[in-house]
C-alpha cells in the first residue's frame, strides 16, 4: 500500500471520529466543562463540530501540500461535498446522543 492510500484511509477514520466527538463528549472541546451540570448544549456542540470541520480540513491541506507538494485550488463544490461528507459521518454519533441515549438512561432506571 502507498503512501497516498494509507494517508487518504487515515484522512476518512480521523474525519469520522472528528466529527463524532461533540456528540459522544460532555466536556467542551474535551477539555472544558460547560457552566452549570446541564451538560452542552446543541449550539455548543455544533460549535464543536464547525470548529473541528475547520480544523480537519487545514490538516488535510497540510497533508496534501507534504503529499503532493502544493495544494491544488478547489472550488465551492469541493467543500460542500466536504461539509455533507462531515455531516454523514456525524449521523452515528448525532444517533447515539438524542435517540439511543435517552432510552438505554430510562431502561437503567427501570432496571434499578
Amino acid at each position: 500500500m502507498s503512501t497516498l492510500e494509507t494517508a487518504t484511509i487515515a484522512l476518512i477514520i480521523i474525519s469520522m471520529l472528528a466529527a463524532n466527538l461533540p456528540w459522544l463528549s460532555e466536556r467542551f472541546f474535551l477539555f472544558f466543562s460547560p457552566p452549570g451540570n446541564q451538560g452542552k448544549t446543541l449550539w455548543m456542540r455544533l460549535v464543536e463540530w464547525l470548529v473541528l470541520l475547520c480544523l480537519f480540513l487545514l490538516a488535510s491541506a497540510g497533508l496534501e501540500k507534504k503529499l503532493m507538494g502544493e495544494v491544488y485550488k478547489q472550488d465551492w463544490e469541493f467543500y460542500a461535498v466536504i461539509v455533507c461528507l462531515f455531516v454523514v459521518f456525524a449521523l452515528p454519533g448525532f444517533i447515539y446522543r438524542h435517540d439511543l441515549r435517552p432510552h438505554f438512561e430510562k431502561r437503567k432506571r427501570r432496571s434499578k
